[in-house]
């Protein structure tokens, strides 16, 4: 009995006490708790520091003019003054001055035809004409001998000296002397007119500018025939292309339902995808009166106010027709941004430029609208892109991601 009851006494070690295992089941609690309070750490984090998607815009530069454009319109800068210069006559090339870009003024030889057949009747003229000028010379010898003759018969018949018969054939010798004066003074008119006919025949070899110009293209080559209408195989008809560079103007068209919209004289506007930094002012020269039954258009003819060596023949541009004359101080371009970016802050007009992918608030000072732009004054720079429409969650220094379209 004793020994039953000293074994109910002993100690189990392989027991696990119950303070032991609430303090397990605690410390476990714990742990998930900090893991989950952990967790919820970085998902706030996470969200506080994604990137916003954002739509951005650039900051540009604008002209005040487009305020006042009432009509655009393309086309093409051609010259009013252009010629493709040739020779009247037939021949091969020998010489030639000019290259494409060349400048020459009016009148100048720009090339020569082989013309030694032509240069040799036209000395044979000249020739001629020294002929007939002797021939003329010994008449007029002739003649003042014909009149002393004359003369001296008709004192002797006074006297009867001589007889009527010896003094008509005085007088019928100072007649034919008269006479043959007459014919060396037609041969000279002869010789001088097939003179300037062998000129005209020596100066239709040489090919002249009809106008001071620049030379656009050149069309052949030293060896060439040259041939009025280029109706022989292999030859040339036009020598150069050239254009006076004065008569610059822009040939663009406009639709027959916009035509109310400009008259002549108006002001323009004309922007060269060549140059796109630049604006030209412009006025309507005239209409072309006729309308283009296949594009239903009219062609309007822009005359430049100030040339640029820069502008060339060809060029594509955009025209302008302008409601009013711009004064020179609102002919410059200006930096513009969508009115969407502007946002107030603390009282501040604002805008968020992104740098390195994150917004940077930028103080901005703008003024007047062009367009549907609005004018900088101060702040942000052409080039730089700025967040359209920011919302609340878009602060200084928040990470943007811009949106795909």
């Amino acid at each position: 009995m004793a020994d039953a009851d000293l074994n109910k006494l002993k100690i189990s070690r392989d027991a696990k006490p119950a303070q032991a295992v609430s303090r397990r089941r605690r410390r476990t609690w714990l742990i998930v708790a900090f893991v989950l309070a952990i967790g919820a750490i970085a998902a706030t984090v996470r969200i506080q520091t994604a990137p916003v998607t954002v739509e951005t815009a650039a900051i540009a530069t604008a002209y005040p003019s487009q305020s006042f454009a009432v009509l655009n319109a393309t086309g093409y800068v051609v010259a009013q003054r252009k010629a493709a210069v040739a020779s009247k006559a037939t021949g091969r090339l020998e010489w030639l001055g000019v290259r494409e870009g060349s400048r020459v003024k009016r009148g100048e030889v720009l090339a020569r035809l082989e013309n030694r057949d032509v240069t040799a009747a036209m000395e044979q003229a000249a020739a001629n004409i020294k002929l007939a000028k002797a021939n003329l010379e010994q008449g007029q010898s002739e003649l003042n001998e014909a009149e002393r003759n004359f003369n001296r018969s008709r004192d002797l018949l006074a006297k009867n000296f001589v007889s009527q018969a010896a003094h008509d054939t005085a007088l019928s010798r100072l007649e034919k002397a008269k006479a043959a004066i007459t014919g060396y003074q037609a041969s000279i008119g002869v010789a001088e007119a097939n003179y300037r006919a062998a000129q005209v025949g020596v100066e239709q070899t040489l090919i002249r500018a009809p106008f001071e110009g620049v030379v656009l293209t050149k069309n052949a080559n030293v060896g060439d025939v040259i041939t009025p209408f280029s109706s022989a195989l292999g030859s040339q008809a036009a020598v150069v292309t050239m254009a006076d560079m004065s008569t610059l103007e822009v040939e663009a068209d406009v639709s027959e339902s916009n035509l109310a919209k400009i008259k002549t004289e108006q002001p323009c506007e004309i922007q060269l995808d060549a140059l796109p930094d630049v604006r030209f002012r412009g006025r309507l020269l005239r209409m072309v009166p006729t309308v283009d039954r296949t594009k239903a258009t009219v062609m309007a003819k822009i005359r430049f106010e100030d040339l640029d060596a820069r502008i060339l023949p060809e060029m594509s541009a955009k025209v302008s027709f302008l409601s009013q004359e711009m004064p020179e101080s609102q002919r410059s371009a200006r930096v513009v941004v969508q009115p969407a970016a502007v946002v107030e802050r603390d009282g501040k007009n604002v805008v968020f430029v992104v740098k390195d992918n994150r917004a940077r608030q930028t103080a901005i000072d703008t003024g007047g609208k062009i367009g549907d732009l609005v004018e900088v004054r101060s702040g942000p720079h052409p080039g730089d892109k700025v967040v359209l429409r920011p919302t609340d969650k878009v602060h200084d220094g928040t990470r943007i991601a811009q949106a795909t379209k």
